[in-house]
């Protein structure tokens, strides 16, 4: 009998290994590396055998992995167990108080009473004006009966829910609090990163999952977001309805949070959606030969499901319209300029969401962007409006003040009938007409500020590079930043408006839909099928004019010293078309996003050489000694703030770039911010000359002198000294955070920096000092805590930041803010490397528009149709749907890091 002991290993051992050091010896299976020899001799027979704790048995061989870990992310997210439950118990007792209010309004009052309609001189009371509870049994009426009823058992189905997620989130506390040792108090004070790496370390020990003995941390993503990385990968390919084109009114959003749910109802976890169980899609959709069949029946499905939606509309409404009135009058009544904020609508959210990104990720993102996203809408007015609101502002301030000295002289004027309401009207008039003119002493840049907002939300088509300035592209960007009007608006009559989206927009796309599911779903070990766009793969999904190719590093060679730096040699080329691809970048960005925000992540070996590429072909662009992408880039990260000067400061100083050259890379490479190239384009686009955000590439920039060219061209003059002022110390206004009270700290910070010499410090000085001024100089502030930061509270020393700091070591205690500022700085260089590529290849390629639609059938069974041939820029060699035919365009497209020929 083999002898059993229990041996216990701290999860620092187990962190980073491939197989299970507990697993038994036997027969033929390998043993794991980390164990020595002398510790488990082969000849002793001795087989190790480690029993979980009794207390954390329960937690092994859990089958549906999905739902535990996205109630154990929302566990920490929801801060703990008590805030949870309590949340919940208020929700049940708000919806009874609710229901008990309106039905006493409509049935327990006297208004004739309480209106005082009999001319009755005494004063009235409440007692007065309310019925007594027998009389007010005998008022309702069957309708009102029938209406309680269904809200009793809706009440009664919530309470039962309750009591589930009671249980279920009494099993997450325990997990927490026994396996993960971790207490509710100190939730807020961990990272995700930090709850995730407790995760990956348990697993190790009882095996949660049986099919993997080691969990990696884009497992515990596809498991969270299995469901909503297949809805951004539909919206990346325009399979979702976002946006519908309504008369009088043009193109409005359409998409709100009742049609996504009836979306994830017929696609994902309905009872006859396509997933059999959340990490299964069924057999019948992975065959090509039942294509037909199955898209009829989802379209019947998306049928019926839209039919029901109409039913049920005049009843969803009175509860929508109930629900914004409690929550929405209150606040309207005391602030009227809350309808006039802006906030990030659905549409926008699905849109610039990344693949494998969580929520508070995403969240933490717009709201860094909502700042100069305000500043940017706030740069346009319209003379009209503005002429209309002063006038409407004068009157109903003039009567306001009227009435309001009347009032002073004699308080009993505010007794007349309806006195008081109409000074509430005039006064909400007045507040919303005056916040509809603009400040006449402020001066804004449309394109710097917009690229402050791309450099955050990082996805922004890119047809609309150098048109920041027209009313055009901010009525489409309006579309992702909504007024909380329009919002709630949208959200209001999305009862009535979701149904006919889903018969004339979603029930004709259902083929598409299934090629979709077939076509781009993937059987992962020990996680089940997922969206493969979520693989990240940028040889399968990755679009090559977002990609460092060999023929681009070659061309760029041709014009510049060569730089001894040496990368990995290409892959094979690989079968990739506008069908496979993500657009807009999405799949490397998606990537760069992940290895930040999860840097201990092992990266596939593609994976690995797109990120290094990037670091190698930064670096070639800084050791040029002339304008560059990358110093562009700099710059741009640098005028965001206070908080990223600190960061940045250092490596311009490192390189020597000063504000004269910055100057030299605006004229040169033009862009967001800067002016257009000497062979100056068409004048700015009408309204239908504009070309849509689903047509990406336009290169010939309008000319467009920005206020921010003055400044520079007037105060930097030639200036070439290393510590000459950066851009930011002009321009302020354009800061995002320029509202913020900044302490002494953020001048000190950048100040002391200026002051020392890059010839005095080295690679590892200039680190240390950067880590330095960044942690003494930030001020970013993350709502809700750690639970809401972004990657591992020590940042990421992977990024592109770190390979820059005069290519010594990155800091040792680096802040989690580089975090942000190393993916902003990658956005913007991918942005323009994009620009340039698609701008030096546009010119001579010319192909048919209709096959560069976003969404394409796959290419074995759409038809080729002659068309009148325009220039599409950006365009794939003979179009997505054809096939690789022509070696010259698709060895140009072939999405490989070459290294630099020696």
């Amino acid at each position: 009998m083999a002898n059993t002991r229990h041996d216990t290993k701290s999860y620092d051992t187990l962190t980073n290994q491939d197989t299970n050091p507990f697993a038994a010896d036997q027969g033929n299976a390998k043993r794991s590396p980390t164990i020595d020899e002398e510790e488990t001799p082969q000849s002793s027979g001795l087989v190790i055998h480690v029993v979980p704790e009794t207390n954390k048995a329960r937690w092994n061989h859990i089958e549906d992995l999905d739902s535990f870990f996205t109630r154990v992310y929302c566990y920490h997210q929801k801060h703990g167990f008590y805030v949870m439950m309590l949340q919940k118990v208020f929700e049940l007792f708000q919806f009874v108080f609710v229901v008990v209010l309106i039905t006493y309004m409509f049935n327990c009052v006297d208004y004739s009473v309480l209106f005082n309609d009999t001319n009755v001189h005494d004063k009235v009371t409440l007692p007065m004006a309310m019925l007594s509870p027998s009389e007010c049994v005998a008022v309702l009426g069957g309708l009102d009966w029938l209406v309680l009823f269904l809200a009793g058992v809706f009440w009664v189905f919530r309470l039962m829910r309750f009591l589930l997620q009671f249980v279920q989130f009494l099993d997450i506390k325990q997990f927490f609090n026994m396996a993960l040792k971790i207490e509710d108090a100190d939730l807020d004070n961990l990272t995700w990163h930090e709850v995730q790496k407790r995760i990956r370390e348990v697993q190790s020990e009882i095996q949660m999952s049986i099919n993997k003995e080691q969990l990696t941390e884009l497992d515990i993503y596809h498991r969270i977001l299995r469901f909503k990385n297949y809805m951004v990968a539909m919206m990346n390919k325009s399979l979702l309805p976002s946006t519908i084109q309504l008369p009088f009114l043009g193109n409005v959003v359409c998409l709100s949070q009742a049609l996504r749910y009836n979306v994830g109802l017929i696609l994902f976890w309905g009872p006859w959606s396509p997933f059999e169980n959340n990490w299964h899609l069924r057999e019948e959709f992975k065959r090509s030969n039942r294509r037909i069949e199955l898209s009829h029946r989802l379209a019947s499905q998306i049928f019926w499901v839209a039919m029901f939606n109409l039913i049920l509309s005049p009843f969803i409404f009175l509860c929508q319209l109930m629900f914004f009135f409690f929550n929405y009058v209150d606040l309207i009544k005391k602030e009227p300029g809350t309808l006039g904020i802006r906030c990030w609508s659905q549409y926008g959210k699905l849109y610039l969401r990344h693949f494998n990104e969580l929520d508070h990720e995403l969240e933490a993102r717009l709201t860094r962007a909502y700042r100069p996203a305000v500043k940017y809408m706030s740069s346009f007015s319209s003379p009209l409006l503005t002429v209309i609101a002063r006038n409407v502002a004068f009157l109903c301030g003039g009567v306001a003040s009227m009435i309001f000295l009347l009032a002073v002289y004699d308080e009993d004027v505010f007794q007349v009938q309806h006195v008081f309401t109409i000074c509430t009207v005039l006064g909400a008039a007045s507040v919303i007409a005056r916040s509809m003119i603009p400040d006449e002493n402020m001066i804004w840049c449309p394109e710097q500020l917009l690229r402050n907002v791309l450099a955050h939300v990082h996805y922004l088509p890119a047809a609309w590079r150098g048109y920041a300035h027209t009313s055009v592209v901010r009525d489409q960007f309006e579309q992702f930043f909504q007024l909380k009007a329009m919002y709630i608006l949208n959200e209001l009559f999305s009862p009535f408006v979701a149904p006919f989206v889903l018969l004339f927009v979603l029930k004709p796309k259902a083929l598409d839909l299934v090629d979709f599911f077939r076509n781009f779903t993937v059987d992962v070990v020990g996680v089940g099928d997922v969206c493969s766009f979520a693989q990240m793969d940028v040889r399968k999904h990755g679009n090559p004019d977002w990609q460092i190719t060999n023929s681009a590093i070659d061309k760029d060679d041709e014009s510049t010293e060569a730089v001894n730096v040496v990368g990995p040699p290409a892959g094979p080329p690989v079968d990739n078309n506008q069908y496979t691809q993500g657009e807009h970048g999405k799949t490397e960005l998606s990537l760069v996003h992940f290895t930040l925000t999860n840097p201990t992540w092992q990266m596939p070996p593609e994976a690995r050489q797109f990120v290094q590429g990037i670091k190698r072909h930064a670096l070639q662009d800084l050791n040029r000694q002339r304008a560059c992408f990358m110093a562009e880039s700099l710059f741009s990260v640098e005028s965001l703030g206070e908080q990223y000067q600190s960061i940045i400061h250092p490596i311009l100083q490192t390189h020597n770039l000063s504000n004269s050259q910055q100057l030299g890379l605006s004229v040169n490479y033009g862009g967001y911010g800067s002016p257009p190239p000497a062979a100056a384009g068409p004048p700015p686009p009408t309204a239908s000359q504009m070309p849509s955000s689903s047509q990406h590439y336009q290169f010939n920039s309008p000319q467009s002198f920005d206020f921010e060219r003055m400044l520079q061209q007037n105060l930097t003059d030639g200036s070439t000294m290393g510590g000459a002022p950066l851009r930011s110390t002009f321009l302020h206004d354009i800061n995002e955070n320029d509202d913020d009270e900044s302490g002494g700290g953020g001048g000190v910070g950048v100040t002391g920096t200026s002051q020392m010499h890059p010839s005095s410090l080295g690679a590892s000085g200039m680190a240390a000092a950067a880590a330095t001024s960044a942690s003494g100089t930030m001020s970013f502030s993350t709502r809700g805590g750690m639970s809401r930061r972004e990657g591992p509270a020590e940042g990421s020393r992977n990024g592109l930041l770190s390979s820059l700091y005069g290519g010594g070591e990155a800091p040792t205690t680096t802040p989690h803010e580089l975090t942000t500022a190393d993916m902003c700085l990658s956005t913007l260089y991918l942005h323009e490397l994009h620009h340039n590529h698609m701008r030096r290849r546009g010119g001579s390629l010319r192909t048919d528009l209709s096959q560069r639609q976003l969404w394409q059938r796959p290419h074995q069974q759409q038809q080729q149709q002659p068309s009148p041939s325009v220039l599409v820029v950006g365009g794939l060699g003979a179009g997505a749907a054809s096939s690789s035919s022509s070696s010259g365009p698709a060895a140009e497209r072939t999405p490989l890091l070459g290294s630099k020929k020696s």
